[in-house]
């Protein structure tokens, strides 16, 4: 049986490892524009955070670390695959947790153990739905479910969708981008007992329905609800927007955010 493999925080080696992902992507890019960083700080003001975020490469992991760490200065983790993380353990040393993302039954635990770290103020959580890699021009996101479940175990955390884009211009060296949109709202989740028993999300009565020829009444279809599905579409969507504004602006040369 597959089981998540937890993080193991070392604060020291943490704060080195940022250190040295920020001089790797200084070399490696002509800049790291971050666009929306207000949204995410205040979310973290107010309690934990979890992010939403397409994966598009393996910059990623060294864009978030490095964010996390020196610039909202959070405490950080995010979910990674089992594989890679066992290949790399170091990186459960700066919050990276393990999922078997073939395994249905270790991908619930996982989302359980995220909820679990949503405790606190200033916590950070990272998840990329996507599963894997992906071409920041793919449509669609192609999310797989989950945002919303670790929500509702972790009613106190704030959703804040978050996109990563990295492109060629007219520099020898690329572009990194990486946009944050606002918090998504914490609309009411429809229950079970909702659907067909006469009240609608608005709260109006459902009209009867008339009897049918030969006097016996209709009996309404009765779909099984599922009230994880739409915040999860509101977060795919989000991601949308946010990948569509990452890259579009253009600024002149410049040191990475403080």
């Amino acid at each position: 049986m597959a089981l998540v493999i937890p993080a193991a925080k070392a604060p020291r080696l943490e704060r080195w490892l940022a250190g040295h992902a920020r001089a790797r992507l200084a070399r490696s890019f002509t800049r790291v524009q971050v666009l929306g960083l207000a949204h995410v700080r205040a979310a973290l003001e107010a309690g934990p955070v979890l992010v939403v975020s397409n994966h598009t490469a393996w910059w990623d992991a060294l864009v978030i670390l490095w964010l996390g760490r020196l610039v909202l200065g959070a405490d950080g983790y995010a979910l990674m695959d089992a594989r890679n993380l066992r290949r790399l353990p170091f990186f459960r040393w700066v919050g990276a947790f393990g999922v078997d993302l073939e395994d249905r039954a270790d991908g619930a635990r996982a989302l359980r153990h995220a909820a679990r770290l949503l405790d606190r103020a200033r916590r950070l959580v990272w998840i990329f739905p996507q599963g894997r890699e992906r071409p920041v021009t793919a449509r669609p996101l192609a999310f797989a479910p989950g945002a919303a479940a670790i929500a509702r175990l972790a009613p106190a955390c704030r959703v804040v969708p978050a996109a990563l884009r990295y492109e060629h211009g007219e520099e020898p060296e690329p572009v990194a981008y990486v946009a944050f949109g606002e918090a998504l709202p914490r609309g009411r989740r429809r229950s079970h007992r909702h659907r067909g028993t006469g009240a609608r999300g608005g709260g109006a009565a459902r009209p009867a329905r008339r009897p049918a020829r030969g006097g016996r009444r209709r009996t309404p279809r009765r779909h099984p609800a599922r009230p994880q599905a739409e915040p999860d579409r509101r977060a795919a969507h989000a991601c949308a927007r946010v990948v569509g504004r990452a890259g579009v602006s253009r600024r002149p040369r410049g040191a990475l955010p403080p």
